[in-house]
């Protein structure tokens, strides 16, 4: 299965670009599914029909959804919210406001997140585009599984041990005067297979060859900057971003003086997106005279994007990562386009290498051949984060002699 992400600032145009790119995969024959993960859907807008949970066949070759947390939340986390409802209220909640705070913070992020995963594994599409949330709740959505796997490895995993060897001396004391129970090995044994899922999504999601993300953006400065720092961030969670669409160009025809001043400074704009995502090709859609509603006007649309053109294909291979051995030791290159030297954090703890760029972090888990190493220093070079490890003793292992 294909996978391709769109997303860009709210509003800049991502929900009609997902619509148009899924109908021309469907009309070169393949099963695609077009998924709205943003809270704020307008995917059923879009294509001018009502959608839900369940995918709706759109036309031939093409069906649309819009995720349903709640009903996501029920089917993966079930237990784990009915066991916190109980708790909540043997602590004095009401019903009602025990089971509201029962749905954790960012839950239809993570059930994204599961929804894509599910699809994927059951493999009854050939191409799945996600019409995102708006770039910084997609970024968050990305960071996903890494974020996860750490809270795993440090706390859950060691918790459950402890909980699970407690619990038949405890319990008999506990529940009586908490008025619960602990949670018995079934119901730990929830979020980890949970986490089970995204992490195996997490490594479909740093495929290339699988996963792309389409950034949509407007030649606007703070639009602009917001996809240079959404491309740099994806880099550092290790995903590809293959190309940029340029929405809402000002046509040539437009000659009416009202629009001067736009036009001069979209020229301006549109030269700045060329040049700071360079290499990456660029796509450039004009500012349609009426809105983009229904099949008639997304086929158009479909046309100025793509022509006679393969949308499935992969338009280009970044690899925002890589590690390569040297004399001395390794270098873990990591691609930041459009970040400064000064904007970057770097501590390492074991076997974790900690990235921070401003409120993004990236707890990245070293392969074994660095892990032992210590880094020596870090370089930036044409947007190429450099760190360099080296043993000890300056050797490529570790060891001392």
């Amino acid at each position: 299965m294909r996978l391709i992400l769109m997303t860009g600032k709210g509003g800049v145009g991502k929900t009609s670009m997902a619509a148009a790119t899924g109908l021309r995969c469907a009309e070169l024959g393949y099963r695609t599914l077009v998924l709205s993960t943003d809270p704020a859907h307008s995917l059923a807008d879009s294509f001018d029909i009502e959608l839900g949970h369940k995918p709706k066949e759109v036309c031939q070759n093409l069906w649309g959804a819009e995720l349903d947390v709640l009903e996501e939340l029920e089917k993966n986390w079930g237990s784990v919210k009915r066991y916190i409802t109980e708790v909540l209220q043997a602590r004095g909640l009401e019903g009602v406001q025990a089971e509201e705070l029962a749905i954790l913070p960012g839950s239809d992020e993570i059930f994204g997140l599961v929804r894509v995963f599910r699809h994927h594994k059951e493999g009854n599409y050939d191409v799945l585009i996600i019409d995102s949330a708006p770039t910084g709740t997609a970024l968050r959505l990305l960071s996903i599984p890494e974020v996860t796997g750490w809270y795993m490895r440090r706390f859950y995993k060691p918790l459950e041990k402890v909980a699970v060897t407690l619990r038949p001396i405890v319990e008999p004391i506990f529940r009586p005067i908490a008025g619960f129970s602990l949670p018995d090995k079934q119901m730990m044994d929830v979020p980890y297979e949970f986490h089970q899922k995204i992490e195996r999504l997490g490594e479909i999601l740093t495929d290339n060859t699988i996963t792309t993300v389409r950034l949509v953006t407007n030649p606007e400065r703070m639009v602009l900057n917001e996809s240079l720092r959404a491309h740099a961030y994806l880099s550092l969670y290790d995903i590809s971003t293959d190309l940029i669409i340029a929405n809402r160009i000002i046509p040539d025809e437009v000659t009416d003086p009202y629009f001067q001043y736009w036009k001069e400074n979209q020229k301006t704009y549109r030269e700045d997106i060329y040049e700071n995502f360079n290499p990456l090709p660029v796509k450039e859609v004009p500012l349609y005279s009426r809105e983009i509603c229904g099949l008639e006007t997304l086929e158009k649309l479909k046309e100025l994007l793509y022509g006679d053109e393969d949308p499935s294909q992969v338009y280009y291979k970044e690899n925002p990562m890589r590690v390569e051995q040297v004399k001395n030791g390794y270098t873990l290159e990591v691609s930041l386009p459009g970040i400064e030297k000064d904007q970057i954090q770097i501590s390492k703890k074991g076997d974790e290498l900690n990235i921070r760029i401003g409120n993004h972090r990236r707890n990245l888990v070293l392969p074994q051949a660095l892990a032992t190493l210590r880094t020596v220093g870090a370089e930036m070079e044409s947007e190429l984060l450099r760190i360099t490890f080296e043993g000890e003793n300056g050797s490529s292992s570790g060891k001392k002699k």
